[in-house]
């Protein structure tokens, strides 16, 4: 059995292979409207697995997905089933299909959020990426209705050697725009992916150290990449005597894959994460809660016997490489990740914070009450996070000043997400009220 140390925070749900677009980055190689696949999870099915995920008693981010989940009729009704359970539920879209109608739909469902991609500030190069003319017009007129409507909305933005130029001027737009986040996604070559050409591995090196700058000039937005586990070693060699950079990208913000991560896919298959294509078993034959606790990949991904170079690097407790990648080039799952432009130098292991003895400070009671106000899904990564603050300012007890600290520094004059407030989703009844 997983241990609390290996809870799953994070569960992508593929609820369709249809979409609308045609993106020439798509991992799972979705299909139009009209080849999409007739084996698609049925709306009992997918509340099946929520109720089945809601037993695991961790309140586990269900992002639901596709191809294009605006497409399933069901949607809403979906979301509102996850919500009930305490489930915070959040939508993938490219918010083409995001109508006036459609936003207070979602909303009024019990919607946490949207993620929303958006690839280039150039219309013709979106529209080109995604595969459809007037693509960007809809997608931005969608994120205005979100800010319209109070929805709140991250943004996706997935870089490559034709958009990756764009970066500064995406951070600048996503504050602009008021979203909480922008998700910056390095590409792993799956599905028509394989046709994209991958930036090289000094350009990635380069582009990371670039969002490193870019958060610290923009402190009200978490700006954060996503598929690019050596963000930790970056991060590290840039500023080794923040605490903050000692913590494990396996607890959150590293690769989380078979570790905090899980998706299933339209037909039920259960993976290690979105771009890791091999099946540990299928929802329709087994329960997720099981193949969670027994799969033997995932085992593997929790104690990872690394090999070449990921396997000699001295940040390989830190950051491990992304595990996808091997696997899409033809190689293991323990392989090393040949984006990865550092060379192991042999020095000492730099070993994670939360690893050395006695590094963690004490709580106040006080802070304690707070941060049991802090969704379940989130709340270790909070912790360590404030661990980390606190240790990096020479003191040994959190408190409630530490705190808000911290809050105002990730999430600006804005605050936090609504579901921050208490821990807990409003019923439609409190909404009401």
């Amino acid at each position: 059995m997983p241990d609390a140390a290996h809870d799953l925070s994070l569960l992508a749900i593929n609820l369709t292979r249809r979409c609308n677009l045609a993106c020439a980055h798509c991992y799972l190689d979705a299909q139009t409207l009209r080849q999409g696949d007739g084996d698609e999870l049925s709306t009992a099915e997918v509340q099946a697995l929520l109720d089945d995920v809601a037993t695991l008693a961790h309140g586990t981010m269900v992002v639901l997905t596709g191809g294009e989940p605006l497409l399933r009729k069901d949607l809403e009704p979906l979301i509102r089933h996850g919500s009930a359970l305490g489930l915070p539920m959040v939508v993938g879209t490219n918010a083409v299909l995001l109508s006036e109608r459609r936003v207070r739909s979602l909303k009024s469902a019990g919607v946490l959020g949207l993620g929303i991609s958006l690839d280039s500030l150039d219309p013709a190069c979106h529209d080109r990426f995604r595969g459809q003319p007037g693509a960007w017009a809809k997608t931005m007129a969608g994120i205005e209705r979100c800010r319209r409507n109070g929805v709140d909305f991250q943004l996706h933005f997935s870089v490559t050697d034709a958009n990756a130029h764009e970066l500064p001027a995406m951070v600048e737009f996503a504050q602009s725009c008021g979203a909480r986040s922008l998700n910056v996604f390095f590409l792993v070559c799956v599905g028509r992916a394989q046709s994209v050409m991958a930036l090289a591995p000094q350009r990635y090196e380069e582009l990371l150290a670039d969002l490193i700058r870019l958060q610290a000039g923009y402190p009200g937005l978490i700006v954060r990449p996503r598929c690019a586990p050596h963000y930790k070693r970056i991060a590290h060699q840039l500023q080794p005597q923040a605490a903050i950079n000692r913590i494990s990208g396996r607890e959150g913000d590293g690769c989380i894959a078979g570790i905090h991560y899980a998706r299933v896919n339209h037909r039920g298959g259960v993976t290690a994460c979105p771009y890791i294509e091999q099946e540990v078993g299928n929802i329709r034959a087994s329960t997720l809660s099981t193949l969670w606790a027994n799969a033997a990949d995932f085992a593997r991904l929790r104690s990872p016997a690394l090999t070449g170079k990921c396997g000699a690097c001295e940040y390989r407790m830190l950051c491990g490489g992304c595990r996808a990648r091997p696997l899409a080039n033809g190689g293991g799952l323990m392989d090393a990740d040949d984006l990865c432009a550092y060379e192991p130098q042999g020095r000492a292991l730099v070993r994670p914070m939360v690893n050395l003895v006695n590094a963690a400070p004490h709580w106040s009671p006080e802070a304690e009450q707070r941060l049991s106000r802090v969704p379940d899904f989130l709340r270790p990564m909070v912790k360590k996070r404030a661990e980390a603050h606190v240790s990096g300012l020479g003191e040994n007890r959190v408190t409630v000043r530490h705190l808000s600290d911290l809050s105002a520094a990730r999430f600006g004059p804005a605050g936090p997400p609504k579901f921050f407030v208490d821990g807990a989703r409003p019923t439609r009844e409190s909404e009401k009220a």
